[in-house]
């Protein structure tokens, strides 16, 4: 399968926002999730999608993310606001049950 390719990060100041967007193909039918890999910790899943469009968060970014999708572009996209330099890391996008080989991700900073 073609790895899903994301971009939209950036250097950003803490309060500011960010969309991160996300090109995987076949998304339909399928839960895809954003996922950050902060450094020196282990990647963790912060939103996540479903096919009905029914949408989690992980508690460090509720309220402050939103995970979206359009499945005639095949594109999920995160909007990203009030950012701490806790947000900081590398974003990837993945199918959440049959994930795929993970891509170079997109690198957020947010500076205090």
């Amino acid at each position: 399968q073609v790895q899903p390719v994301e971009s939209g990060g950036g250097l950003v100041q803490a309060g500011g926002s960010l969309r991160l967007s996300c090109v995987a193909s076949g998304i339909i039918f399928n839960t895809m999730g954003w996922y950050r890999q902060a450094p020196g910790k282990q990647r963790e899943l912060v939103a996540s999608i479903m096919s009905s469009s029914t949408t989690n968060y992980a508690d460090s970014v509720k309220g402050r993310f939103i995970i979206s999708r359009d499945n005639a572009k095949n594109m999920v996209y995160l909007q990203m606001n009030s950012l701490k330099p806790e947000d900081t890391g590398v974003y990837y996008c993945n199918f959440v049950y049959r994930p795929v080989s993970w891509s170079q991700g997109t690198q957020v900073t947010v500076s205090s």
